[in-house]
């Protein structure tokens, strides 16, 4: 296996001497003519003979215990093959190997939708009529916190913060300043595939058909639920419509088909209902967001601070990493980044797409905004003077760091003027008109991956890694990969995702896949290639491969020649190395966007958009500028639509669906204006590619917050800003 540490920044650039001249290119997905047939198999889509069908009955309760079940009258109705209740439907992966669990295990409840049991029948109608009917009693306990707002939650302070310097004494003594909250609600990720799985047992080996983002993960995680060791597990997810987070790890319809179909010894089948998707699965914690900066008359930031509070369930560990960009993006000598939080009992909080920077770079480049109005100044010329030199708050020096350029470029293309920023000075009818800018920043990382790639006696290759694509492209662009190196047309490229049984990419999370096991496929591509060159006696530096031949100063040969009867193939690997810890790593952006405000309603609408990026090397552009429009319609949701909106006396969720759940549709959506910033970054990935999945939705909301108070003079500090939250403060018209 050719493994790279990546401890040092690839200045070789490779992928750049190539002579095949598609990586970069705007390749169509060779995945896309079987999903828009419909002949791309989703994870409930197989056809699995035999295949009994489970439905997901869920608590009524938010905290207490599962005291009976009335399995026998469930069990009688029509095709009802059994119920089953189960800790491990639910339970987080322990260390260990967890044991077997009685059918009947008496279930401790820690909200209101937690799974309790699945009832399984012969069709999908069956085992709905009888998970509806099914009666269970409770031990309910009172007094559950639920609401993040309530007095008297035990908050605590989450290590990690930062605190330099005197902001207090900064403040004070600031010619200008701001010292504002805003507040965020929770999300769901709301993929359009609902979470689904269909597993069988051969009484040695589970096979789960799952919508999955990371089987590297999910593997290890299911095993461990089921008490089996990882090679008796195997998961295939080679579609998945959507995932955003919600699928990072094994759901509880996974759980739930796996342990029915080793108690039936018969396929199970379990599709969550939409609701239960917004019910069960998880959601991104509230916010509540202090925020204060302090500058010189000239702009430049003296202080800065930024404090979050976000609620997760008992026992678990994650929370919102609301403040990560707030690290590293702007100066300030004088700073304090801190983050408390409580318990409640909602449903589970996990990672929604861009946890952390989505709603806390909302936030903050909301309250530059402020800052810039209190100074006077161009909210551009603001940003521009507070780019650190280095990581502020670690002291490294950043990777590389386009944030001029993009905010530069996408005033230019947007046509910014930022010269007079009064508010209620443009008006069309009944519409106020305004425009408002924001940076976008996002975290990047490298993960460890694994890829095959065999190169074959035809002239075709081949590239086989668990990694999944979630609708991002990632059989688009390993193929464009394996192509620009082995001198192929990515049509003779044949990509197979989503199979644990082939070696383990990083999976599809944190924007780091493309860059992650990119950079594996690249290195078994490496390895293939060294293999060419001695059966060609020559050095790498010598060998050219193009549309299918390999050419050697005045020597030309077919790969087909030089493979013969017997395929290539070799295995790459990369893993994180120093690169890590020594450079601060990190996407940058802007985005620019104009509003109209409807000045009798609040009704907000948004008429343009323009997003710049610098995402170090662009592997597709299409794909890569498809990623960023996802990101800049979701900034737009965030900001005038989504909210997840619990019941504050018993937690539970009451708008579990997409028509209440207000997602944007197409006409909320204006024409969208995507470009990206030349950059390579040797120092983020051997590819010198960087994350781009999430980057487009960091800063967007922010945006649109700052064109509605240009636009009308309303400053909303409560996302999302909803038309009733502006119609009471509109000015006259």
């Amino acid at each position: 296996m050719n493994t790279l540490t990546f401890d040092k920044p690839d200045t070789d650039d490779r992928l750049d001497t190539m002579a095949q001249g598609v990586i970069g290119k705007a390749l169509p997905r060779p995945d896309g003519p079987g999903k828009t047939s419909g002949t791309a198999p989703y994870a409930a889509e197989y056809g699995i003979e035999n295949c009994a069908e489970g439905v997901l009955v869920t608590a009524a309760i938010t905290r207490g215990t599962v005291t009976a079940l009335d399995v026998d009258a469930a069990c009688a109705m029509p095709g009802v093959v059994g119920v089953y209740s189960d800790e491990r439907m639910i339970a987080r992966p322990a260390q260990g190997t967890a044991g077997e669990a009685p059918v009947q295990h008496i279930e401790k409840v820690a909200y209101w939708g937690q799974p309790i049991a699945v009832v399984v029948a012969e069709t999908f109608e069956q085992a709905r009529d009888a998970a509806k009917a099914l009666k269970v009693e409770y031990n309910a306990e009172d007094g559950a916190p639920v609401d993040p707002d309530a007095q008297g939650l035990e908050w605590s302070e989450k290590s990690g913060a930062v605190r330099q310097g005197d902001l207090d004494h900064a403040m004070a003594e600031a010619a200008h300043s701001v010292d504002v909250t805003y507040t965020t609600p929770g999300h769901n990720s709301a993929p359009m595939e609902p979470h689904a799985a269909i597993a069988q047992w051969d009484g040695d080996t589970l096979t789960v058909h799952a919508s999955l983002q990371m089987l590297n993960y999910n593997v290890p995680e299911l095993a461990d639920t089921l008490g089996l060791a990882e090679d008796k597990v195997h998961i295939i997810s080679r579609y998945v419509g959507g995932g955003f987070g919600s699928k990072l790890g094994i759901s509880p319809d996974v759980a739930a088909a796996s342990i029915a179909a080793m108690k039936l010894g018969r396929p199970v089948r379990v599709v969550l209902s939409r609701q239960q998707v917004f019910q069960c699965v998880m959601r991104r914690s509230e916010t509540t967001q202090r925020i204060r900066l302090a500058a010189d008359k000239d702009g430049r930031l003296s202080g800065f601070g930024h404090e979050a509070k976000v609620t997760n369930l008992p026992e678990e560990d994650f929370f919102e990493p609301v403040l990560q960009a707030s690290k590293f993006l702007y100066a300030g000598e004088n700073r304090v980044l801190a983050m408390e939080t409580a318990r409640i009992h909602q449903m589970t909080a996990g990672s929604v797409r861009a946890p952390g920077e989505a709603v806390g770079m909302q936030a903050l480049e909301a309250a530059m905004d402020e800052l810039a109005n209190e100074i006077g100044m161009d909210p551009l010329e603001l940003r521009l003077r507070n780019i650190p030199e280095k990581h502020p708050s670690k002291d490294l020096p950043f990777s590389s760091r386009k944030l001029a350029e993009c905010l530069k470029a996408g005033a230019e293309a947007f046509g910014w003027d930022g010269s007079d920023r009064k508010p209620c000075q443009r008006r069309e009818g009944e519409w106020w008109i305004g425009t408002g800018m924001a940076t976008a920043a996002r975290i990047h990382n490298l993960s460890k991956a694994r890829a095959r790639v065999t190169l074959n006696a035809d002239g075709t290759a081949e590239v086989a890694t668990d990694m999944t694509d979630i609708g991002t492209g990632t059989y688009t662009i390993l193929g464009q990969v394996a192509g620009e190196m082995l001198g192929l047309d990515p049509a003779d490229v044949v990509v197979r995702l989503g199979d644990s049984a082939f070696p383990r990419g990083s999976g599809s999370g944190g924007s780091w896949g493309a860059a992650s096991t990119g950079s594996a496929v690249y290195q078994a591509c490496l390895a293939v290639r060294a293999e060419l060159c001695d059966r060609m006696g020559c050095d790498e530096g010598d060998l050219t491969l193009k549309d299918g031949f390999a050419t050697v100063g005045n020597e030309r040969r077919a790969l087909t020649d030089i493979v013969g009867d017997a395929a290539i193939e070799r295995e790459g690997a990369i893993e994180p190395g120093k690169t890590q810890k020594e450079y601060a790593l990190a996407t940058f952006g802007s985005f620019f966007c104009e509003v109209a405000v409807n000045a009798w309603t609040g009704e907000t609408r948004v008429r343009r958009m323009t997003g710049a990026f610098g995402i170090g090397r662009v592997l597709n552009e299409m794909t890569a500028r498809s990623q960023c429009y996802g990101g800049m319609v979701w900034g737009i949701g965030s900001a005038l639509t989504e909210s997840l909106v619990f019941d504050r006396r018993d937690g539970h969720l009451v708008n579990p669906d997409l028509a209440e759940y207000h997602v944007p549709v197409n006409l909320d959506i204006p024409d969208l204006e995507v470009m990206f910033v030349e950059e390579r970054d040797p120092a983020a990935s051997p590819i010198q590619a960087k994350g781009v999945g999430e980057l487009g939705i960091c800063g967007g909301a922010g945006a649109i917050c700052n064109a509605i108070y240009h636009a009308c003079g309303v400053r909303v500090r409560d996302f999302p800003m909803t038309p009733d939250r502006l119609i009471a403060e509109l000015p006259m018209p």
